[in-house]
């Protein structure tokens, strides 16, 4: 018995992407294998200026068939990436920011080079800290603690909504501040006179709460990227947890890894 189209190519691709000889693959995997490599090219500008090229070329150039390009460019569609509309074509609908993992750096600093980002401060003030609190930022018995809770811009798009814990000597000068115009980070060294030093960090994906979605304009359930960052001074003291929710949608984030092996394991030629 025929195959119909669809099933037939989702036995056997006609080539691997860049024209390598194709292994057997579904219509699917062929689709996010394209979407994959062709939101790369977005985050780096490569269609800044114009649109993105019609089905045909992108079927030639990555080495897949039209179907496998359409249902690609639907999952870059669905991720609020692209927009798609007859007679106009597809354009970059909004792009994402980078955010880096190689520094340690507030949002403001981070974002510095694509306008002003300013806080919406929900939030600040003194609390009694939970259990996990006084463990992580190692408060004394009864000691407080300064929370701060805010939804931060760029322009008119929300990208974060923070949630910080702060040690109650700093956190007390910092509740006088700017909060609006400022990274909590410069707070931190302003108040302490001393330069913060390193973090610990950790980045997850959760689903958007109904709190989180309303601050964040996003649908409840959206994925969003949960950055809990531990951040200490740089003579070590702990000062400034984080929970920070990030749009998914919105921010890339990116770092630069290099592996360093012990050089008597390798054979120099």
């Amino acid at each position: 018995m025929a195959l119909a189209a669809d099933d037939a190519e989702a036995v056997v691709a006609p080539t691997a992407l860049h024209g390598q000889p194709s292994a057997r693959r579904s219509r699917a995997d062929e689709a996010r294998r394209f979407a994959d490599l062709l939101r790369q090219q977005i985050h780096a500008d490569s269609f800044a200026d114009r649109g993105l090229p019609p089905e045909s070329e992108l079927a030639h150039e990555f080495g897949v068939s039209r179907n496998a390009v359409r249902d690609g460019l639907a999952l870059l569609k669905q991720e609020g990436l692209i927009d798609r509309a007859p007679r106009v074509g597809t354009h970059v609908a909004r792009r994402k920011y980078d955010h880096g993992l190689d520094a340690l750096l507030g949002l403001r600093e981070t974002l510095k080079e694509h306008g002003e980002v300013r806080n919406d401060v929900r939030v600040a003030r003194e609390i009694t800290p939970p259990p996990a609190v006084v463990r992580r930022l190692q408060l004394a018995a009864g000691e407080s603690a300064v929370y701060i809770e805010r939804v931060r811009y760029l322009g008119d798009l929300p990208l974060s909504l923070d949630l910080t814990y702060l040690v109650p000597d700093i956190g007390r000068n910092i509740l006088g501040r700017d909060l609006e115009h400022n990274d909590v980070f410069t707070l931190i060294e302003e108040v302490c006179g001393q330069p913060l030093g390193s973090a610990d960090v950790a980045i997850e994906s959760v689903n958007a709460d109904a709190h989180s979605a309303a601050n964040l304009q996003t649908p409840d359930g959206a994925a969003l990227l949960l950055l809990e960052r531990l951040t200490r001074l740089v003579d070590g003291r702990p000062v400034d947890l984080e929970y920070i929710r990030m749009r998914g949608d919105r921010i890339t984030m990116r770092s630069n890894l290099i592996r360093r092996p012990e050089i008597s394991n390798w054979e120099l030629t």
